[in-house]
């Protein structure tokens, strides 16, 4: 058994497939009408047949909520790898993406928080 696909609730799929591709540098993989919404996935690009991320609109009145009151929690919706946590900090700074926490090593990991504009945080982690 593997991790296949996990969702994330978002305000707005366009904007959020926006930022997700556009300013993060994933790939869309899947793109699916499905009533007023779309079955909206994106994968990494260095694993395109990997795991994929749903985002999946928070229009249910529970998602909605959980989304909200995680965020004001300061709690990460998920948590992506990346190789070099300062690297990336400084890239996504440079387009404009707001940390709620820089940088910071805990243990044998940095980990740095921003917000996806979407509704989320989202944390990055170098092991």
């Amino acid at each position: 058994m593997k991790i296949i696909v996990n969702s994330i609730f978002v305000q707005d799929q366009d904007k959020a497939l926006a930022f997700y591709t556009e300013t993060l540098g994933f790939v869309k993989k899947h793109d699916v009408p499905v009533g007023e919404y779309r079955w909206l996935t994106f994968v990494s690009p260095e694993d395109q047949d990997g795991t994929e991320l749903l985002l999946e609109p928070n229009d249910h009145p529970a998602a909605k909520e959980y989304q909200e009151k995680i965020a004001a929690e300061g709690i990460p919706a998920t948590m992506f790898g990346v190789a070099d946590v300062h690297k990336e900090y400084e890239r996504l700074l440079k387009l404009g993406v707001t940390f709620t926490m820089e940088p910071t090593k805990m243990g044998d990991i940095t980990i740095a928080i921003f917000d996806d504009t979407c509704g989320n945080l989202i944390q990055i982690a170098q092991q």
